[in-house]
């Protein structure tokens, strides 16, 4: 795989989606891979809930930015105690109503903690499909989360600031392969974190890499919290 080939679509390993997005490393795998699993006499196999976009690097999972996307919304779903049932179907008819190999990345979607709704512009009024009755519901009863640091162009997921509100942070995957980065001036986050490590003061690496201060300490207290 060659870099022109990256060029726009990111490029995660699944140790570095599970620190992004806080999902562990055998759910991602299962999400991307299937699995299989016994059932009385027999074995019964799960598919994946999406296909990958990379083929395997060195006989790794690659992930892209919206494989990554992704998975931060599963996450989030899972966290809302959404079913399985309730995501696989959700996810299902999102590709076939989308002809499209990411169903959650190329609308926004709600959560009511049992079904997953798709939001829908009607004329400046505000709609609620609900994937899995395939029906409309009124929008009072959804509460909202899931896009909190998303931009959208075209209808898809662009960018991520996983600091939101703070837009110090941000991951672009047409910026640096999508790696995380600060928004000003795009130098990676891990740039910044390794050479305030290696120094005693942040200033001096806020001049040598002309970025403020506060971008400095933001950078560093990314790399922290994900390497936690």
């Amino acid at each position: 795989m060659s870099n022109d080939q990256l060029i726009g679509v990111g490029l995660y390993t699944v140790g570095e989606a599970a620190s992004l997005t806080g999902t562990s490393a055998q759910s991602i795998r299962r999400w991307i891979g299937g699995y299989k699993f016994r059932v009385g006499d027999g074995d019964r196999s799960m598919p994946p809930v999406w296909k990958s976009d990379l083929d395997k690097v060195d006989e790794h999972v690659a992930l892209s930015f919206l494989d990554l996307m992704e998975i931060r919304f599963i996450h989030a779903f899972r966290k809302h105690h959404v079913s399985w049932q309730a995501i696989r179907e959700a996810a299902a008819l999102a590709c076939e109503m989308f002809e499209d190999g990411h169903p959650f990345t190329r609308r926004q979607f709600r959560t009511d903690g049992n079904r997953i709704f798709q939001r829908i512009d009607d004329m400046g009024d505000i709609k609620l499909f609900d994937m899995n009755l395939k029906t409309w519901v009124f929008n009072d009863i959804v509460s909202p989360s899931l896009y909190r640091g998303l931009e959208f162009s075209n209808d898809q997921i662009s960018r991520w600031f996983p600091m939101f509100p703070k837009k110090v942070v941000m991951l672009d995957p047409k910026l640096s392969f999508g790696r995380p980065i600060v928004a000003k001036s795009c130098v990676p986050t891990e740039v910044l974190a390794a050479a305030a490590e290696a120094e005693d003061s942040l200033q001096r690496v806020a001049r040598w890499y002309d970025v403020s201060v506060s971008e400095v300490r933001a950078a560093v207290e990314f790399e922290e919290r994900h390497a936690a």
